[in-house]
């Protein structure tokens, strides 16, 4: 596999990282970049890791982990997204500075919902001799600049529109879900 290819896959699989990260950065009244930090750290790190896991099981055990990877996604990602729009229509305040604190069990739910694809690519990373050091190290790489750069994102939007902003982030959480169900059930026109 090539640079440009590496590039491409790593960017692929850092989208829906991209897009929670806006969701994330939208319910900040004020840029934190601790939260930023750790956000993107996370998402990196699990981008990263998922596909040594896949490469480490090969397709031993694939046929374990993919009847129920993209529910765990879908699941994770509709409470949550469920959640931010319900507390939106609501009307419902959060906590001063909830968005604006380090919240490990929502990010590391968040982290692993958006990783789960990842894992199959590192099955195929081993299938295809993939150099893996190299490989993780770009997807890494690649997934915490975009966290970065979509928590900055999301917080420019949210800070001008914050409720409706809170109602789109949580209904694009869900739509990221219903994507990855779709797409494992063979189900999606895109596929």
């Amino acid at each position: 596999m090539g640079f440009v290819e590496l590039l491409l896959v790593a960017v692929g699989l850092s989208m829906d990282a991209f897009a929670v990260s806006v969701c994330k950065g939208l319910g900040m009244r004020k840029l934190n970049v601790q939260v930023a930090l750790v956000l993107a750290l996370l998402f990196g790190g699990f981008q990263a890791g998922m596909p040594v896991v896949g490469w480490l099981l090969g397709s031993r055990f694939l046929w374990l982990i993919e009847p129920i990877d993209h529910w765990i996604a879908f699941g994770l990602l509709l409470v949550i997204g469920g959640k931010m729009i319900l507390d939106a229509v609501r009307g419902e305040e959060e906590e001063p500075g909830t968005c604006d604190r380090v919240a490990w069990g929502e990010f590391l739910m968040l982290a692993i919902a958006t990783s789960i694809d990842a894992l199959a690519v590192g099955i195929s990373f081993a299938a295809l001799n993939v150099d893996i050091v190299t490989s993780v190290a770009a997807i890494g790489v690649t997934t915490f600049v975009l966290s970065l750069v979509g928590v900055w994102v999301g917080h420019v939007f949210g800070a001008r529109y914050e409720r409706p902003a809170q109602i789109v982030g949580g209904i694009v959480l869900v739509c990221i879900g219903i994507k990855v169900l779709l797409e494992h059930m063979g189900m999606a026109p895109w596929v």
